[in-house]
């Protein structure tokens, strides 16, 4: 590994792209990495994307941190003051993949970054945590999937809700909501409606600015790197960083930032981690082109009658959470069902699941939310963000993951990437 493609808290030296496209990888697996590790062996870890939210994974237990990458050297110098000694920082995050002795890659990018770092990180043996939203289209999602598979990763998304922590506002994990609806006491088919009168904020402030005059891109900010794959637009400081979740190009808004926390825990409750919606109607304004807007609500239903409701405007007041021909299950774990928490406490409990990643690495055992339910979780997301931007209904085939003859849909499903990216 050359020393020149580090940079030091003193000194950074920007590495260029065409020679890090050079760097001949040696996955440590190749030398007996991560397969082969023993239970006394320290896993290590890298951070690709080290701002407000990469921040955040710095400290995230299981692995020693070894490097941090940015292309924003504002960015890069914070984490590595924060990270101390020991710790190398690199500007392309193909340097930090040649590494062989980096078990762990954690991608903290925004979205439009997350499948193809995710696919070459799988390429170069390494295991993968990346935020949310997992991928920012539908073949992407595929795509990491394949990777990961292929090359025989352990990936997990950055959300949690499913298998810990309190669920917003049900005073309650999951666990006991997956009980109630694995074990009949509603009944069958449900409706699930995700409101601010259910626990969940859609964060509409996440929308993008339009009309944006050019301004001079700061020189600590590699702008072409940021942009990657997405389409060039002229810098505007809203476009990046923590705002650039309101634009189409990079994430999807509101429903982009928050989608996965608040809809994977439903998939998982309903039992959809193998498919997804049948149909998919959006009642929102026009959206414009590049910045993202508002929506009112959003109707997702699967073949056997379930539906899944996304209430923007907070319409029912008295909705519950889940209701089915049976009952209802409110926030704060309320329902209409006498002895609901007793007759609970008599019932079997969901199956047991992989929830420390440190152990799935070592083991080699699937993660409880892996890239294969991240994926019908994001395409959830991604779902609800075409027919937004399209306003209309759409009639989604989960197994072929297209819409049948709905090209203007199918085109937002596997979107060009600016060279000389691509999946």
């Amino acid at each position: 590994m050359s020393h020149s493609s580090r940079i030091s808290r003193r000194q950074f030296i920007r590495t260029g792209a065409a020679a890090a496209a050079s760097l001949a990888i040696v996955p440590r697996h190749v030398l007996g990495g991560p397969s082969y590790l023993a239970p006394s062996d320290t896993l290590t870890k890298a951070v690709i994307g080290v701002g407000g939210m990469g921040r955040g994974h710095l400290g995230y237990p299981g692995a020693v941190l070894r490097a941090v990458c940015d292309v924003d050297r504002g960015h890069l110098a914070s984490a590595l003051e924060i990270a101390g000694p020991g710790v190398a920082g690199y500007t392309d995050f193909r340097d930090v993949l040649a590494r062989p002795d980096i078990d762990i890659v954690h991608i903290a990018t925004p979205p439009h970054w997350h499948a193809l770092i995710s696919i070459a990180a799988a390429e170069a043996g390494k295991d993968i945590w990346c935020e949310k939203p997992m991928t920012r289209t539908i073949a992407e999602g595929r795509a990491v999937v394949e990777a990961v598979e292929r090359n025989g990763r352990i990936f997990r998304v950055n959300t949690w809700f499913r298998f810990e922590d309190r669920f917003y506002g049900f005073g309650t994990d999951v666990k006991p909501i997956k009980k109630v609806v694995q074990n009949g006491l509603l009944g069958w088919p449900l409706k699930a409606t995700v409101s601010a009168t259910t626990g969940f904020d859609w964060k509409f402030y996440w929308s993008g600015l339009t009309g944006q005059r050019p301004e001079p891109v700061p020189p600590e900010l590699d702008y072409d790197f940021w942009l990657g794959p997405a389409p060039y637009k002229p810098y505007h400081p809203h476009r990046v960083h923590g705002t650039f979740r309101g634009y189409w190009d990079y994430d999807g808004g509101g429903l982009g930032d928050m989608g996965m926390h608040y809809l994977d825990p439903v998939q998982y409750i309903l039992d959809k981690d193998g498919t997804s919606p049948i149909e998919i109607s959006a009642d929102c304004p026009q959206q414009h082109p590049d910045a993202c807007g508002a929506w009112r609500r959003i109707e997702m239903k699967y073949a056997d009658g379930c539906v899944i409701v996304l209430d923007g405007e907070n319409r029912d007041k008295n909705a519950p959470f889940l209701e089915g021909p049976k009952g209802k299950l409110f926030r704060g774990f309320e329902s209409d069902i006498p002895n609901l928490r007793e007759t609970l406490a008599t019932l079997p409990d969901p199956e047991p699941q992989t929830t420390d990643f440190a152990e799935a690495v070592r083991t080699r055992r699937r993660f409880a939310l892996n890239e294969r339910n991240g994926h019908r979780s994001c395409t959830l997301v991604n779902l609800g963000k075409i027919a937004v931007q399209l306003g209309r209904t759409l009639h989604y085939d989960p197994e072929r993951e297209i819409f049948p003859g709905d090209e203007a849909a199918n085109r937002l499903i596997d979107q060009p990437m600016r060279a000389p990216w691509h999946l």
